[in-house]
């Protein structure tokens, strides 16, 4: 099973969240052996005080722990949007267990003694499925950052435009000339680096799918 590459200068990770010390090195060891980067922690909140990865990753998660259980922590994590796909490995694993887990999002529910196939199989498409989330991140926040680059004018002029708004209709509601609506509208259309309507339509409608979106200004 071949890892994913180096993606932009970001190298996937698996991380390992097990109590069992033997458990993590076995887990460790065969993904190293596959050129997998490997983080190991022995409970949940050693790895809440670890540095986030800066490539894709996925995590590989125990379902009983001292402490703080896999699928409670699973749940935090979901709950705070940390979105990191997730595996959990169990020796004590039933239906509704693996049930539940899928539910919650997880992409896969292993039961000790496990395939090393299917395990691997899990792990790259669980960095595949980051690899597509980072990107879709990095995107937004490339957006998100033309779009405060816009002025408070601009801003006004295309939230109207997208709403289908004509010229002579936004600059009657702005209290502006139609030139300088038009100027306005080029220079968004610009910055925005939107060549036609509707791919400003399409980048706004991405722009109110982020929750930093309202802390930009809305003109």
């Amino acid at each position: 099973m071949t890892p994913l590459p180096k993606i932009q200068g970001q190298y996937p990770c698996v991380d390992i969240i097990d109590d069992d010390e033997l458990i993590r090195q076995a887990l460790e060891d065969l993904l190293m052996s596959v050129g997998h980067k490997v983080r190991c922690f022995p409970d949940a909140e050693s790895y809440l005080r670890a540095t986030a990865p800066y490539g894709p990753c996925c995590l590989i998660l125990d379902i009983r722990m001292p402490g703080l259980s896999g699928m409670d922590f699973h749940r935090r994590l979901r709950e705070q949007n940390m979105l990191t796909p997730v595996i959990f490995i169990t020796g004590h694993g039933d239906i509704a267990m693996g049930v539940e887990a899928m539910k919650n999002g997880a992409i896969e529910f292993l039961t000790k003694p496990f395939r090393e196939l299917d395990l691997l199989d899990a792990i790259n498409r669980g960095l595949a499925k980051d690899e597509v989330r980072l990107k879709v991140r990095q995107e937004n926040a490339s957006l998100l950052r033309r779009w405060e680059g816009l002025t408070d004018g601009e801003k006004a002029v295309a939230l109207r435009v997208v709403e289908g708004f004509l010229n002579k209709q936004t600059a009657a509601e702005l209290d502006l000339s139609e030139i300088t609506v038009k100027v306005r509208r080029a220079n968004l259309m610009r910055k925005m680096e939107a060549a036609t309507l509707p791919d400003l339509v399409r980048q706004l409608d991405r722009l109110r799918a982020c929750p930093e979106f309202d802390k930009t200004g809305r003109g």
